[in-house]
């Protein structure tokens, strides 16, 4: 027991040394790549800040950085707690932004001589760098087998179940399922990992003090909980990870509290949208996301615009789709079908079984006989939506959101459609970048109700970084 305890500090010792070291590195090689930057493009660094002051700056970003890390690693715990990826990069963002505030702050009141390139440069870099290796440095430390820390989940009902997927979705969480646990259950496998019955049996064949347990029981299953409990806190067990079962609830910024000596909990649900503040701020996002975007890919909306309109038909066309508050509105898109389309559907739907029963099942056609060459290409990558920047620079659509639909999908939404209909569609979403039609119409329903329940910028910020990837690798898309 004891060298195994020995061996578990030892590998926690390594994990936060190595985030720690990585951070503190890229963080002063950031201001070195600032200094080489402004030589390379801009002349002289003598220009922009005396020779005899460059050691104080070093001096005073070290010292400066060495707070930072201090910073990730009391107050936010990012080395010693294994988070969510997209949580960890926007608590690392804003910190290294803050931290940039201060050094612009420290200089400005100071009597130094001041370069706005080498300050810029430096904190550009950092935003790049810090989060970037960081990353690195968790991969190699789970190919040497440090990183990641042997779990079991206790329970084996719908809630285990769905946070064994919640869990391996994110490897930066560090969890490496071995087993689940359930005295219950009469399961002998679960996702390809044993089920064991027997709790006695579970401390033997997994060390409590290196071993994290993770408790998964619904809300009808409360003695089983608390048995857990009892039973862990009795044989001293290090980590113990709770996940409750709140499907439906927005998570999103929702706050914790309790009463003291009282067994209550009290979650204060925030609704960001109804905030008048949040929707100016998405609104003020969207357009100036949208023109950016309209100014970079010009060239190729006009070629688009020229490759499809070769045939003799219009390039855009218009369909009609509900927006919010169930507003119709004219959604564009660049033409990917030929110019009858609405016949060769019908002459299919009527001839052909199988795809009648698909395209009643999605309203989608893996193998549509009505695209265009050009038409399967831009479908494939996604270009076929990009006029629908105009409606979102018009205030029909945003450029994440719900994906539009049509007014006879609205009754497969159900009781979520109020969701649908509280916000304006978008270009992209939740359902996109989630396997996209490899999904089926419940799970998109729920991503669309799951988005607008838990809404934040960060979250659209997010959705839009995996659109690129979901774009540059085609999936889910035809």
């Amino acid at each position: 027991m004891k060298s195994s305890q020995f061996n578990d500090h030892k590998r926690e010792f390594i994990c936060r040394s190595a985030l720690m070291l990585s951070d503190f590195i890229w963080l002063n090689i950031a201001l070195g790549l600032s200094f080489f930057t402004v030589v390379l493009f801009l002349g002289d660094l003598n220009t922009f800040m005396p020779m005899i002051q460059i050691d104080v700056r070093i001096l005073s970003h070290v010292i400066l950085t060495t707070l930072c890390v201090l910073w990730f690693s009391v107050r936010l715990r990012h080395y010693a707690q294994k988070k969510p990826f997209w949580s960890e990069l926007k608590e690392t963002l804003r910190t290294i932004i803050i931290f940039s505030i201060f050094d612009l702050a420290l200089v400005a009141f100071s009597k130094w001589h001041f370069s706005r390139y080498v300050w810029a440069y430096c904190w550009v870099y950092a935003i790049i760098l810090v989060p970037l290796f960081r990353e690195v440095t968790k991969h190699v430390l789970d190919k040497m087998g440090y990183w990641k820390k042997r779990t079991v989940i206790l329970g084996a009902g719908k809630n285990a179940h769905d946070a064994y997927y919640a869990l391996q979705s994110e490897e930066a969480s560090g969890f490496k399922i071995d087993a689940f646990c359930d005295v219950d259950s009469e399961l002998t496998e679960l996702e390809g990992c044993p089920v064991l019955r027997d709790p006695e049996q579970l401390l033997t064949q997994f060390n409590s003090y290196s071993t994290q347990f993770v408790i998964a029981c619904d809300f009808d299953e409360k003695e089983k909980f608390e048995n857990w409990l009892r039973f862990l806190a009795k044989y001293k067990c290090r980590n113990v990870t709770i996940i409750p079962s709140l499907r439906g609830f927005p998570l999103y910024g929702t706050s914790m509290s309790f009463i003291f000596s009282h067994e209550v909990l009290l979650l204060q649900v925030h609704n960001n949208l109804a905030k008048h503040s949040s929707r100016v701020i998405k609104r003020t996002f969207d357009i100036v996301c949208t023109l950016g975007i309209l100014a970079v890919a010009s060239p190729l909306f006009l070629y688009l615009w020229y490759k499809v309109s070769r045939d003799g038909g219009p390039a855009i066309y218009a369909h009609s789709r509900i927006g919010r508050r169930g507003k119709a509105f004219n959604c564009y898109k660049f033409r990917s079908m030929v110019m009858n389309s609405q016949e060769v559907l019908e002459e299919l739907l009527e001839n052909d079984s199988e795809a009648r029963e698909e395209w009643d099942k999605d309203f989608k056609l893996k193998d549509d006989p009505r695209i265009t060459p050009i038409g399967r290409f831009i479908r494939k990558t996604s270009l076929d939506e990009l006029p629908q920047l105009f409606n979102v620079l018009k205030g029909e659509m945003s450029l994440v959101g719900p994906r539009p639909v049509i007014q006879e999908e609205l009754e497969r939404y159900s009781d979520d459609v109020d969701y649908y209909l509280m916000v304006k569609p978008g270009m992209t979403g939740l359902w996109q970048v989630s396997g996209r039609n490899d999904v089926d119409y419940t799970t998109r329903v729920y991503f669309d109700s799951w988005y607008v329940k838990n809404w934040s910028l960060w979250n659209d910020i997010v959705i839009l970084f995996k659109t690129v990837s979901v774009v540059l690798f085609r999936k889910g898309a035809y």
